[in-house]
């Protein structure tokens, strides 16, 4: 604790953060009408997908910091053009563990007019009640838990991550989610570090049409927690992923890499191993089985 304390107050290189601010395409969130799944990145790891006619956001984070206190990791620079102003009404609200940069208070408090229902993970929904949420909103997994919200089918499915707040940890789970209907399979990834489980839920639920996973914010200090872009490319093939969106980067700096070197070296590797992989500016829109966003807009 005390290098990784040092290295982040005195060794964190110049780029950690851009130089610039980021790239951003403005979507309009209330008019999307592709028959097509459709997936919106807000940047690290929120997104929007419209599926079935139905509105499903993911840990959102539109409170400009990541951290108990607003002057603590702030998003970069164009990173954060969206705000709850510009969500839709949300059917369902997905949130994948409680840590800060994935459960944001104040994202939360100003959406609650806007959601019809909040799935998350188990011990999770402690902190929505807490904030104000009415308790029938909510709906907790344990992994392997299944639940449909219509004609939508959620799984709950295991990941190498933690949980906490401030200095309490282990109050309640983290989790993956598979999203399927009855043409489509999704893997939304939440926050994991690279283990035997991916393989495990490729075989046992696979193929999946898009793996959404992290490729940002790792270093060899916690490498059980999050991955090395490498073996996010790597997860995706255990899992039969078909097509590969990397997330949990291009927002908020939590790691002692450069900002960008985490999409680098993931597109690197999957290009080495024939991975198809999409890479959408900040609120570029990702249609399933449409041409694919691939343009390397970070270099």
């Amino acid at each position: 604790m005390a290098k990784l304390l040092k290295d982040f107050f005195f060794n964190k290189p110049k780029d950690a953060t851009p130089s610039q601010p980021l790239p951003f395409i403005k979507t309009d969130l209330n008019n999307i009408s592709n028959e097509e799944p459709t997936i919106i990145w807000f940047g690290h790891s929120a997104y929007l997908i419209r599926i079935n006619g139905k509105n499903i956001l993911v840990d959102p984070t539109f409170s400009g910091n990541a951290s108990p206190f607003s002057f603590m990791v702030k998003a970069f620079k164009g990173s954060n053009e969206y705000t709850v102003a510009d969500m839709p009404n949300i059917d369902l609200l997905l949130l994948t563990h409680d840590h800060y940069d994935h459960l944001d208070y104040k994202t939360v408090k100003e959406l609650l007019p806007k959601v019809k229902a909040i799935f998350c993970s188990m011990g999770v929904g402690s902190h929505l009640v807490y904030w104000g949420v009415p308790g029938n909103m909510i709906t907790e997994f344990d992994w392997w838990d299944t639940h449909s919200f219509e004609d939508l089918q959620f799984t709950a499915a295991p990941a190498r991550h933690f949980s906490g707040r401030t200095t309490k940890r282990a109050q309640s789970l983290w989790s993956s989610f598979i999203l399927k209907t009855d043409k489509h399979n999704l893997y939304l990834g939440g926050d994991s570090g690279y283990e035997t489980h991916f393989k495990m839920i490729g075989e046992k639920y696979g193929p999946f049409d898009i793996a959404i996973l992290e490729c940002g914010q790792y270093n060899t200090m916690w490498p059980y927690i999050h991955m090395m872009p490498e073996e996010t490319v790597q997860a995706a093939i255990d899992l039969k992923a078909k097509v590969l969106l990397p997330v949990h980067w291009a927002k908020f700096s939590l790691s002692l890499h450069s900002w960008d070197e985490p999409i680098i070296r993931v597109v690197k590797k999957a290009t080495e191993l024939g991975v198809s992989i999409t890479t959408p500016m900040i609120g570029e829109p990702v249609i399933l089985n449409r041409p694919y966003p691939s343009k390397h807009w970070w270099a």
